[in-house]
């Protein structure tokens, strides 16, 4: 029988990453996971299929000590969360610029051919059409703009990876993930953050970024890791994937919606938007939902079950 083929995961005990691990794991996949331990926790259960390497994708003789031994690599490894866009930029790039050639200079040592990148919807920013599908037009609105610096480092993984793709991989694809959510993914994004909000309210005022009218689309990420374990075995080579779903709700009703379940009365507090933020982002999925793709969750769905396990 021959044996089963090992990734790498960059970035795997994140949310998405540990979450892929899991799936990578039921399949009966070998892994091992890279990451510096700044955003997840390092799975302590013993299992003979993975292996977890604490280090940071920067430190290009420890990645390379990785890549010695698999055959294929899921790269997640990142900065994440709005708030550091315009924290630490210098940080964000330097992560997503060296990480990326550290990853295609040691594929391309070891003759890897099989790369899965992680890009983000940041990298179209404000869209031209909507829903957006893969092809829209990526940009910078602003150089300035500081929140710009995530958005640009995933240009630069889709640019790299389309062109060394075209070189020196056999099958390499780009996924963009559109707003995941589930339990335990830390208070970074906008569900988890309303969610610990609105519990801990002492009145009714609850504030925040923008109008309020801002419509997003959020996917479950049980959905999201059946939509990923399609583009593994379905996916074509030098394609991107948008992952995500046509369900779109304005912030302000999701904040509603959030509370309603919680049981709490809230009054909306508006605040300005920060610079460079997105009034409306909504995926294409017709692409995900060639390859098979269907959603199980509504946000009233999912919303319900992390409630249900964050009691």
């Amino acid at each position: 029988m021959k044996n089963k083929k090992t990734f790498l995961v960059t970035g795997g005990t994140g949310f998405i990453g540990r979450n892929i691990v899991n799936l990578l794991l039921k399949k009966n996949y070998k892994i091992l996971v890279l990451d510096d331990g700044s955003r997840g926790v390092f799975n302590k259960t013993i299992n003979k299929n993975i292996k977890y390497i604490k280090g940071d994708i920067r430190e290009k003789k420890l990645l390379y000590k990785c890549l010695k031994k698999v055959d294929a690599v899921i790269h997640l490894a990142y900065i994440n969360g709005t708030r550091y866009f315009y924290e630490k930029p210098d940080v964000i790039l330097d992560v997503a610029i060296k990480g990326l050639i550290n990853v295609f200079d040691g594929c391309k040592k070891y003759k890897i051919k099989e790369l899965y990148l992680a890009s983000s919807s940041e990298v179209y920013q404000t869209p031209l059409k909507i829903p957006t599908d893969e092809n829209e037009m990526l940009k910078i609105p602003d150089i300035y703009n500081p929140r710009y610096s995530y958005g640009g480092g995933k240009i630069l993984t889709e640019l790299m990876g389309i062109n060394y793709g075209k070189k020196f991989f056999k099958k390499l694809i780009i996924f963009r993930p559109h707003n995941v959510y589930g339990p335990n993914m830390g208070n970074e994004h906008v569900i988890p953050e309303f969610i610990k909000k609105i519990k801990s309210i002492k009145n009714k005022n609850f504030k925040i970024q923008g109008s309020g009218n801002e419509i997003r689309s959020f996917i479950y990420i049980e959905d999201f890791i059946n939509a990923f374990d399609l583009i593994l075995h379905k996916g074509k080579h030098l394609n991107i994937y948008n992952i995500g779903t046509n369900e779109k709700i304005k912030i302000k009703e999701l904040a509603k919606k959030i509370a309603k379940i919680i049981n709490k009365k809230i009054i909306i507090r508006k605040s300005p938007l920060k610079e460079g933020g997105t009034k409306i982002r909504v995926p294409n999925i017709k692409k995900i939902k060639m390859l098979g793709f269907k959603t199980k969750f509504t946000l009233n769905n999912g919303l319900n079950k992390i409630l249900k396990l964050n009691v």
